[in-house]
């Protein structure tokens, strides 16, 4: 019994940091909608030409796209760079083992990516690239310090670099948090533009972080509907069940 609460907090030990700083990070919410086929169709050009050239989707095949309102043509002459048939999974030719030589970490699969991480975490991870001379890549993220991938965004975005600033009211003076010290706040600052502006670029951003929730489950619009029908139906057999109860037992109430 000792060692079973010694397991137990050590556990929560190892567990409260990573609790206490996934909390720190303030997300942004993400205004996606899976209902918008064109967001999606935008999403699915900006995965594969972007982000399939290392990162899987090995639970996902080409003929999908067909449901975001894509045809067998479209699909073939413009996001099947790798593959020859529409029925193949969405593969890399980079095996995980040289991928961890080369890149010192293999890049995970992204078919569930949304179901694991969220939409707003990825909204913000996308939005959440700044240039650092300190990290191997010369990239960080607000999202996921000391990450390992590059900004494969960045002639979109250009290069931005994060700057600290103490927060002050509005007669300019400090404020300050609960063990007085000065609060402070990051920001960004543009030191190279990019080819689209922020607002587009946060369009792309939300195009892919919406394909990557759809391709996390490609049913769920239709999951919800069924599940809909089935409580009014629900609902509905349970209001003639109880008028079958009251006409059952009227004559003895």
């Amino acid at each position: 019994m000792k060692r079973l609460l010694s397991l137990l907090t050590l556990a929560t030990a190892l567990v409260a940091p990573a609790v206490s700083a996934s909390e720190e990070i303030r997300l942004d919410t993400a205004p996606i909608d899976v209902r918008d086929l064109a967001s999606l169709q935008a999403g699915a050009r900006t995965f594969v030409n972007y982000c399939l050239n290392c990162h899987s989707a090995s639970m996902m095949r080409y003929n999908r796209l067909g449901d975001i309102g894509l045809t067998e043509a479209q699909i073939k002459d413009n996001l099947m760079f790798t593959a020859e048939k529409t029925g193949e999974l969405m593969t890399v030719a980079l095996s995980r083992k040289d991928a961890k030589e080369w890149l010192g970490v293999a890049p995970p699969d992204l078919s569930v990516i949304a179901r694991s991480r969220g939409a707003d975490w990825l909204y913000t991870y996308m939005r959440g690239f700044y240039r650092d001379r300190n990290a191997a890549s010369g990239w960080n993220n607000t999202a996921f310090p000391n990450v390992s991938m590059p900004h494969v965004l960045w002639q979109l975005q250009g290069e931005r670099i994060l700057k600290e600033e103490i927060v002050k009211d509005a007669s300019g003076k400090e404020l300050r948090d609960e063990h007085g010290l000065p609060r402070k706040q990051m920001r960004f600052e543009t030191a190279a533009a990019g080819t689209l502006t922020p607002i587009e670029y946060d369009i792309v951003a939300r195009d892919l972080v919406n394909y990557l929730v759809w391709m996390a489950e490609p049913n769920q619009v239709t999951r919800k509907q069924v599940g809909v029908v089935v409580m009014f139906a629900l609902f509905l057999l349970i209001a003639l069940t109880y008028f079958l109860y009251r006409e059952f037992w009227k004559d003895v109430h």
